[in-house]
């Protein structure tokens, strides 16, 4: 008797992170990006942390391809960057943020850039004004944020020339 998997959200998430994890051996290096701020000396993630940050990143993975829209605070009508992060820890980890990035950094602990973690925020100085972009950080130099007008929501990589010139900060939620 031949068996049927079922292709709900779950396994969808599933499938994605393994082909993630999977294609991010086979790509080239990333030129690491320079610290920023200030950080937590030796940062060393707790397992509660590391358990908080993982699911975060797989609820941002189910939300990949969700429209961009300014203001937007849930992927049926689409998310913008503060909202879609904002929308994530609420439903993930039951953190409470507003749906501004300025705010958001003033809210995370500061943490250098070398010392993420999976579910950890970056910031971004996009619309010359400090704070104006925030992302998740997701592992192996690359992050899942709500990018533009027109856009959705995707991954991308921290050396990405566009955005390793605008990067600002790293913040935590996890200790």
């Amino acid at each position: 008797m031949r068996r049927k998997f079922p292709l709900t959200t779950p396994w969808i998430v599933a499938t994605v992170v393994v082909l993630l994890v999977l294609g991010g051996c086979a790509t080239a290096p990333h030129r690491e990006v320079p610290a920023q701020g200030p950080s937590i000396a030796g940062r060393q993630a707790s397992p509660q942390a590391l358990k908080k940050g993982s699911a975060v990143v797989m609820y941002a993975m189910g939300l990949l391809g969700v429209d961009y829209r300014f203001g937007g605070s849930n992927p049926s009508s689409g998310l913008d960057c503060s909202g879609m992060v904002s929308y994530i820890y609420r439903k993930a980890v039951d953190i409470d943020l507003p749906h501004n990035a300025r705010a958001i950094a003033r809210l995370g602990r500061k943490i250098d850039v070398s010392q993420m973690i999976p579910g950890d925020l970056v910031f971004f100085n996009t619309l010359h004004r400090p704070f104006s972009h925030v992302g998740i950080y997701i592992g192996k130099g690359k992050f899942i944020h709500a990018p533009s007008s027109n856009g959705k929501i995707e991954i991308t990589r921290l050396s990405n020339p566009y955005f390793a010139r605008r990067l600002e900060a790293a913040r935590t939620f996890f200790y």
